[in-house]
């Protein structure tokens, strides 16, 4: 397994300032190529793509969603109406057309980004240490999803501020966290909904021959900064006993520095799946995945609060990110300057 530790361009010289430059892995393409999804096969895999009535649970082709935040669908007005109470709370405006519907599913359709995803989830979700977990007690993988720039110069110009980034910027879908159900921060017992869904789909995946595999559910959540609010989709999860196998041999990856072209192993953990996916994403330049979107001003938002250092829920695993890929190492040296400095540095 291969992680592409850096990108590779140069910024041309600013007239005052910091420079910042990366280097891209000149095997990037090649590599990205040689295991990447094609987009027919992607097409195909979005048939079987199913979206349930938040409110009576059917299921089918075409539904409509929450003209606000796009995040929930139901198949008729009547389910809407009887949803809304609960739906209410939860429900943000969400600039983009679709919400996160259309990059979840495309994520979710991709095997090799839901394969790594699935070892990830198998170490943060304690699967290794409680062969219980997934048969007679449930589990829930919250994954924290956000959207960055293509380009990581953009990324450092909006991290420290840097007023002459341009306006409109082509954004990624970027994976930032893993949390788990059981973990400290997620305490609240699974909604009955929730616990009704995990018991179907486990019933559902014995009744088809997999029993011996361990079943859960997922929730991608998009936040935004403005009081840690966002929205999220839920799904049934099933991990396949082959996953499991990868999990157990922890084979390592092996990490190209683009600078130096040094290779160095990292041990399989949540944190290396979480970069190769993130880096998998960012190495598809011509959007063969369908993961890149025109950002949005809430999603430049959470990187400029990051790097003005305010302490919220998104803007910490933003920075959590940034401090276990190799990447965002120039973004922090740049703070901790600023930070030394007491003046502010623009990237160009």
């Amino acid at each position: 397994m291969s992680i592409d530790s850096g990108t590779s361009e140069s910024s041309a010289p600013p007239q005052k300032g910091v420079r910042m430059v990366h280097a891209i892995d000149p095997d990037q393409h090649n590599i990205f190529r040689s295991i990447a999804v094609s987009s027919e096969s992607l097409k195909v895999n979005k048939k079987y793509f199913g979206v349930q009535c938040t409110q009576c649970q059917t299921e089918m082709k075409k539904l409509f969603n929450c003209a606000k935040c796009k995040g929930v669908w139901y198949c008729s007005k009547e389910c809407q109406k009887k949803n809304w109470s609960n739906h209410k709370p939860t429900c943000h405006a969400d600039e983009r057309s679709s919400g996160i519907f259309k990059l979840v599913q495309m994520f979710s359709v991709n095997p090799v980004l839901m394969g790594y995803l699935k070892v990830g989830i198998v170490f943060e979700c304690g699967l290794l240490d409680n062969p219980r977990i997934g048969f007679d007690t449930p589990f829930l993988a919250r994954i924290e999803i956000a959207i960055e720039p293509s380009d990581v110069l953009n990324f450092g110009g909006l991290y420290v501020n840097d007023p002459t980034v341009e306006e409109k910027l082509q954004g990624m879908l970027q994976v930032n966290a893993i949390t788990a159900w059981q973990s400290p921060s997620m305490r609240a017992p699974l909604t009955p909904k929730r616990l009704n869904t995990w018991r179907e789909a486990r019933a559902r995946c014995n009744a088809e021959g997999f029993a011996e595999d361990p079943v859960g559910l997922i929730e991608f959540v998009g936040r935004r900064r403005t009081a840690d609010s966002g929205n999220s989709m839920t799904a049934e999860l099933h991990i396949p006993t082959m996953t499991l196998a990868v999990a157990m041999t922890r084979a390592p990856f092996t990490a190209v520095s683009a600078f130096t072209g040094i290779r160095t192993e990292k041990p399989l953990s949540a944190a290396s799946c979480l970069e190769f996916i993130n880096s998998h994403i960012r190495a598809d330049k011509q959007n063969q995945l369908r993961l890149r979107t025109e950002m949005t001003e809430q999603d430049k938002e959470v990187i400029r609060a990051a790097g003005r250092d305010e302490d919220t829920f998104s803007t910490r695993i933003l920075k959590e990110k940034m401090q276990r890929e190799q990447l965002y190492a120039g973004c922090l040296q740049l703070m901790l300057r600023k930070e030394n400095t007491g003046t502010s540095h623009h990237a160009s």
